[in-house]
């Protein structure tokens, strides 16, 4: 695959194509609407194609001044290994540099296995010495 083929944007994706990249890595059925709601309200999007198709992307959400939390960084199982996770990453940390300003707090949750993708940003595992286990409540 030529990289001339892959395109990086700043763009959210179409919520079709985001329900369908988000299924086809086993993270579940999204109802449409939530889903849009979801995107509309996020901070920041970066998203990649290839040949015209969503093949990876990640957002920001939170508050845009104490909180951000990096949320679906996910690659298609077809393109991973490629460094388009890496590329994604450095687009949300570009924009973290300039968003989150001394005192903010940013966080995600990553996928088992993947934690030290993230500690190569910077990312501290929990629990630890300074932080307990992190939480979350399904609905």
């Amino acid at each position: 695959m030529s990289s001339e083929q892959f395109v990086c944007k700043l763009v959210c994706p179409n919520v079709e194509e985001f329900i369908a990249l988000r299924s086809k890595v086993g993270w579940g059925e999204l109802d449409a609407k939530l889903a849009q709601v979801s995107l509309n309200n996020s901070l920041f999007h970066v998203t990649m194609y290839f040949k015209g198709k969503l093949i990876g992307m990640g957002r920001v959400v939170g508050d845009d001044a104490m909180y951000f939390y990096i949320q679906d960084v996910v690659v298609d199982p077809d393109y991973q290994r490629l460094g388009i996770g890496a590329a994604l990453m450095d687009k949300i940390e570009g924009y973290l540099f300039e968003s989150a300003k001394k005192g903010a707090t940013i966080g995600l949750l990553s996928a088992q296995g993947k934690e030290s993708f993230y500690a190569h940003y910077g990312y501290t595992q929990r629990p630890n010495n300074a932080l307990g286990h992190g939480m979350c409540k399904f609905v």
